[in-house]
């Protein structure tokens, strides 16, 4: 990747960027009437060191008179307020995933990706906004605890066939379900305004409450999403912006089903390098799968399958239960994406092995963050607002395609993949002024774009992607497995923060390479 650029590009890209800063739409939506200032946010204390407000905005700001919707921020004061820089936006991605509470839970989770450190705490107030429809803010339900408690301790799901269903019950039983089920407890209209863009504005409406002319930005995951589409509506309101796990923009507006075959083989890789490892490191290491793990866990997948594994209770954390193929399969999809997982896996299967399934519940019960569909309540949101962002294809036909592509793809991993767009073909809430012109972010100073050169959700060709449909931009690339890169790794820690702090980004093309893990496959930590 070169240093910072700009480069010349079609006139008709030039014009739609153009467009898109003036009227905040795509180039073909007329500009939106002006919204009065927000009012001043009103600040409580509510945790140490945390004061929370409520910032009310448009449901469309193409009608700024209509309905409103009140979202939950949070804030963290600068710890040294003498040398205070600014504020600090942040999204920690999903979407769904709520801003504010991974504001109250950061300091205890030291060493987790997207965690501030003790520098950027000291400079900025670091502010948290839950998206419209996320957390707080008046958040998406589209199944009842019970329905969702249901789904959850289903076996139903067979990991051998896409989407773990038949194709008329994954319509009617699934995506139809989950569609009405949303519109019941929040109207279409609504739905229809949970859009990155309309996102955009809600933070440029907060910037704005809170007196700051310009905003520092940092986004992992979904956020990186959000962090390009502010850029390019709002450029010359960007102090800094930084980018972790980045998304290809480009194809999360234009071309879902291929966004998920290609997530669906990020996670397969994912898997295939614990595979690898253990297999490299041998028995007396990784005692999973006698010298092949990946033959091991088929067979037992399969078996599970057949015959599913007791449960016990976990106290606080689970409840009794059993565990499946497709359970099995989900588990370690989401444990072999984190490094730090890994020994854990390695005893999860082992244990699994023997007829034990306590620890693969639990761990399937708490790895939540997924790009398919899974039963909880942070994916009846992330699915509200993907659909809202989406183009996705009506046609059942093109998703039937789609599916045969992730398996072939992805051949473990690919039957998650396979049909999870699907409620957004029966959505009862088109959005028809969505952005969908290039996220370039044209005027905005140039941008840190982080990726992992082994992210499970996004993989690392996204990063590059990224980077290039940026205007402005510099990629840094960690090696190794792990979706997201600050706060996990000093080397990328110490060019996100002098990005933020000094607007000093690394030189084009850094690659930052951790030792070599003392974590192996079959080292339980501690023991």
């Amino acid at each position: 990747m070169p240093a910072p650029h700009r480069r010349l590009r079609p006139l008709a890209v030039l014009a739609a960027a153009v467009a898109l800063a003036v009227t905040g739409c795509a180039a073909a939506v007329p500009a939106a009437p002006a919204v009065p200032p927000p009012d001043p946010v009103t600040w409580t204390g509510c945790g140490p060191g945390l004061e929370c407000g409520t910032l009310e905005v448009p449901q469309e700001y193409t009608d700024p008179d209509g309905p409103r919707v009140a979202l939950a921020v949070m804030r963290h004061r600068a710890t040294d307020p003498q040398r205070r820089i600014g504020t600090l936006f942040f999204n920690p991605g999903g979407p769904g995933v709520a801003a504010t509470d991974t504001l109250r839970a950061m300091p205890a989770t030291p060493g987790s990706a997207g965690t501030f450190g003790p520098e950027v705490l000291a400079r900025f107030d670091v502010v948290a906004m839950d998206p419209r429809g996320v957390g707080a803010s008046s958040a998406v339900r589209c199944r009842t605890d019970a329905e969702r408690a249901t789904a959850a301790a289903s076996t139903a799901a067979d990991p051998a066939v896409p989407g773990g269903a038949p194709l008329p019950t994954l319509l009617a039983a699934e995506a139809r379900a989950l569609a009405e089920g949303c519109a019941t407890h929040r109207t279409p209209a609504f739905l229809a305004s949970l859009s990155t863009d309309n996102v955009a504005r809600d933070l440029d409406r907060l910037r704005t409450a809170l007196g700051e002319e310009t905003i520092t930005y940092y986004g992992i995951s979904y956020g990186t999403v959000v962090g390009p589409m502010y850029a390019t509506l709002f450029p010359d309101r960007v102090r800094q912006m930084v980018l972790d796990a980045p998304v290809d923009t480009t194809l999360w507006t234009g071309d879902p089903l291929e966004f998920l075959d290609e997530v669906a083989v990020a996670s397969e890789r994912t898997l295939g390098a614990w595979f690898d490892t253990c297999r490299t490191d041998g028995a007396a290491v990784c005692p999973f799968g006698a010298g092949d793990p990946a033959a091991a866990f088929d067979a037992l997948v399969a078996g599970l399958e057949r015959r599913p594994a007791p449960a016990r209770v976990v106290e606080g954390l689970a409840p009794a239960g059993v565990v499946d193929g497709a359970m099995l399969l989900e588990t370690a999809r989401g444990a072999a994406g984190e490094r730090t997982l890994w020994p854990v896996l390695t005893t999860t299967l082992a244990t699994a092995q023997q007829g034990d399934g306590t620890l693969a519940h639990l761990l399937h019960r708490n790895l939540t963050v997924s790009p398919f569909g899974v039963p909880t309540a942070t994916q009846e949101q992330h699915t509200a607002v993907r659909c809202a962002d989406w183009n996705t294809p009506a046609d059942v036909g093109a998703h039937t395609a789609a599916a045969e592509r992730a398996v072939e793809h992805a051949p473990r991993i690919g039957t998650r993949a396979a049909y999870s767009a699907l409620a957004c073909a029966v959505w009862p809430a088109p959005n028809t002024d969505r952005v969908t012109a290039p996220l370039t972010g044209a005027g905005a100073p140039p941008t840190l774009v982080v990726g992992g050169r082994l992210d499970p959700v996004t993989p690392h060709a996204w990063a590059e992607r990224t980077a290039d449909t940026l205007d402005r931009a510099v990629l840094l690339t960690r090696e190794g497995v792990g979706h997201g890169s600050y706060g996990t790794d000093p080397c990328v820690d110490a060019a996100v923060e002098a990005t933020l702090l000094d607007t000093t980004l690394p030189a084009a093309g850094t690659v930052c390479t951790p030792p070599r893990a003392t974590t192996r496959p079959g080292a339980v930590p501690g023991g």
